[in-house]
């Protein structure tokens, strides 16, 4: 299998080392020309043989291709040439009615965004609504008709502090999450039609400090009882709801594929980090949605976001908690590498770690605050996890088939900011705080915390 042998060993260095030699202003150049580079070699490639990166056009089903990362990934696959399919059941925004929180970016209706694309691109991409999870006969329709490439898959609630939130949001994340994967796997069977399933994972499923070392990507060795020695799927050690439903959806996949050989690929992503890309610009209906609250923000946008407001920075805890880091665009970038690179039928499930970096939580708020001005303030902790953890994790697959993946600098943070500063009249200050607690002991620890006490530097 071409994905295992290493033509470098490119790997992601212990948090310890990222802030030494930060240069805000270097740093910045040298990324937004990386940027404008990346855009041009993608222009010439489609120019030449109407498919970027000589790949074969592909028809590509993106389930929950309204979401954060969804979206984005769908015009970027559109953008290379792949006829893409957009299947969501809009949950996403729902939720935002539930929680009284819209996303900080004005985010257009789905047939808005679609017609918006085909103005910008002249590429047309089909919007289904349909939920995976409860509508499985529509699912098993779609799939025959379209006859799909491969399926990436989305469609799963992805905020482990709103899994965590209240019985209800326990049960629904399971609901949703595992009932969603089998749904896929099931419908690909009953479809008869042989479609590779990206899905995306996350780090999580490996817990965090649990390895000893560095994480492989998805297996390990070991030594059995009597010295025999194996290659295992790694252990699960799930930190909420939420990475448990993933935990689960591996070993879906595991099944499915040993039982039917479907081919799958599971990418286990970092944080995610930045709102728009090189596609998210063409139309501001095509921006993407941006969420800043204490359940669905992601922590470097959440900070970027505090500091842009002049509100100091909601670090849980000590800041110790070492986590991994992707921005949206190269989000985008690894689906498509793992869809030009399936496995064969037969071959077990593939698995990458889907990250660019690692850093400490700490670190990356001092990076910010250095940036914007603001303090930085230790709140106590929501979540039942390590105050200190270390994290050293290989992304060696990514990077030798061609990802070189962007990190975190000035000038993407000068991006975020400015999405920021154009749309913060839209931002309710109340939802900045956690609002989800991992049990009575954490609640009870944070039950100070007071939303009204949040105050936006006008």
């Amino acid at each position: 299998m071409k994905f295992f042998f290493l033509l470098a060993t490119t790997l992601v260095a212990p948090a310890a080392g990222f802030t030494a030699g930060f240069s805000p202003s270097r740093a910045a150049a040298s990324q937004q020309s990386k940027f404008q580079l990346r855009a041009e070699e993608h222009k010439t490639a489609v120019a030449a043989d109407g498919v970027a990166n000589g790949t074969d056009k592909k028809k590509v089903i993106v389930l929950g291709g309204d979401g954060f990362c969804g979206w984005p990934t769908s015009l970027y696959l559109s953008d290379q040439g792949h006829d893409v399919v957009i299947v969501d059941n809009l949950s996403r925004r729902n939720i935002d009615t539930e929680l009284g929180c819209d996303s900080l970016t004005p985010i257009q209706p789905p047939d808005v965004r679609v017609q918006a694309w085909k103005d910008v691109s002249g590429k047309e991409m089909k919007f289904v609504n349909l939920d995976v999870a409860k509508e499985y006969d529509l699912l098993v329709q779609l799939i025959k008709e379209e006859q799909p490439d491969s399926i990436v898959h989305f469609a799963e609630q992805r905020a482990a502090p709103y899994s965590m939130k209240t019985s209800k949001t326990k049960r629904y994340t399971v609901d949703n999450n595992v009932s969603g994967s089998n749904n896929l796997c099931c419908a690909v069977i009953d479809s008869e039609v042989d479609a590779h399933i990206v899905h995306l994972g996350t780090m999580g499923v490996y817990g965090y400090g649990t390895s000893g070392g560095e994480i492989p990507e998805g297996y390990i060795d070991v030594i059995l009882p009597g010295g025999r020695e194996a290659n295992i799927l790694h252990p699960a050690y799930p930190g909420s709801v939420y990475h448990a439903t993933k935990c689960l959806d591996a070993l879906l996949w595991q099944f499915y594929q040993k039982n039917d050989q479907l081919r799958v690929t599971d990418l286990h992503q970092g944080i995610v980090w930045g709102t728009n890309t090189p596609q998210t610009i063409k139309d501001e209906r095509l921006v993407n949605r941006f969420d800043y609250d204490g359940d669905y923000g992601t922590v470097l946008n959440r900070f970027l976001m505090q500091g842009a407001m002049g509100v100091p920075l909601t670090v849980y805890g000590t800041g110790g908690q070492t986590r991994a880091f992707i921005h949206i665009t190269d989000t985008a970038r690894c689906i498509e590498i793992a869809i030009n690179n399936p496995p064969e039928t037969g071959e077990r499930v593939e698995i990458f770690n889907q990250v660019a970096e690692t850093r400490r939580v700490r670190d990356v708020a001092k990076l910010v605050a250095d940036q914007t001005g603001v303090e930085v303030n230790l709140l106590p902790n929501p979540r039942q996890e390590a105050a200190e953890n270390e994290l050293d994790v290989s992304n060696r697959k990514f990077c030798n088939l061609g990802l070189d993946p962007i990190s975190l600098d000035a000038a993407l943070f000068d991006e975020v900011t400015e999405v920021v500063n154009k749309y913060k009249h839209r931002c309710d200050p109340t939802k900045i705080l956690p609002a989800s607690f991992w049990n009575k002991k954490r609640a009870e620890e944070c039950a100070s915390l007071d939303p009204s006490s949040v105050k936006i530097k006008v």
